[in-house]
């Protein structure tokens, strides 16, 4: 892709830019999703599925809360000593093996350029701060971004706390790929670009046909010639 790509003209006024990661960035969204399911099995092919199920409902939200839900909610019992650790060391080296390794969206280095001319660039995600921040040094991706903010804090504490800092001034655009990146973006006045072709969110045509946002296939479509 040539360098002298330019921000398309509806996007070229906004002064802060917040990208959610899996299934934005990164091709990651299948590979948390058979990690979960993976982590889940022992307690019965049903139980896993029903776990899936609910993390693909509620994209975007952190494995803590996810795992919570699934001893509260589907085993119906309190975890056991060092089980929840246990369950989460493991979606943490699936999680991380897939993130090192899966693909990165077309022509991120140049989205990433263009927009970093404008205003500051971050990262929020509900993947684990310390583990996003590890692959996105080793992917050589780390630099093109002012913060990379994730769990265990959530997405709304998370852009409270910039928000209030002055750390993402107006206008802001939240690029995500989930109904809850949507939610949490309206919620602290971010304008909203749905990233559409590694979502797993299946019914988002429904959901956002009379809703101000807008949609795009992926990040490139940020650029024009």
């Amino acid at each position: 892709m040539p360098t002298q790509l330019q921000l398309r003209h509806e996007f070229s006024s906004y002064r802060c830019w917040v990208f959610d990661c899996d299934g934005v960035l990164l091709n990651s969204n299948a590979a948390k999703t058979h990690a979960f399911h993976d982590v889940a099995l022992p307690f019965g092919e049903d139980v896993a599925d029903t776990l899936v199920s609910f993390h693909i409902e509620h994209g975007g939200i952190s494995r803590f809360v996810k795992f919570q839900h699934f001893f509260s909610d589907i085993l119906k019992r309190e975890p056991e000593d060092g089980e929840m650790e246990h369950m989460l060391d493991q979606f943490s080296q699936a999680a991380k093996a897939q993130l090192l390794s899966c693909a990165k969206a077309p022509h991120i280095d140049y989205v990433l350029q263009a927009v970093a001319k404008t205003g500051p660039v971050y990262v929020v995600s509900g993947g684990m701060q310390d583990e996003l921040r590890d692959v996105f040094a080793q992917r050589g991706l780390n630099h093109h971004f002012s913060a990379i903010f994730g769990s265990p804090d959530t997405k709304d504490t998370i852009l409270e706390r910039e928000r209030k800092n002055g750390a993402m001034p107006d206008p802001a655009l939240f690029i995500g790929d989930a109904q809850y990146d949507f939610e949490v973006a309206e919620r602290f006045g971010l304008d909203f670009l749905f990233v559409s072709d590694w979502s797993e969110f299946s019914d988002w045509q429904n959901y956002f046909q009379n809703k101000s946002i807008m949609t795009a296939s992926a990040i490139s479509d940020l650029l024009t010639s």
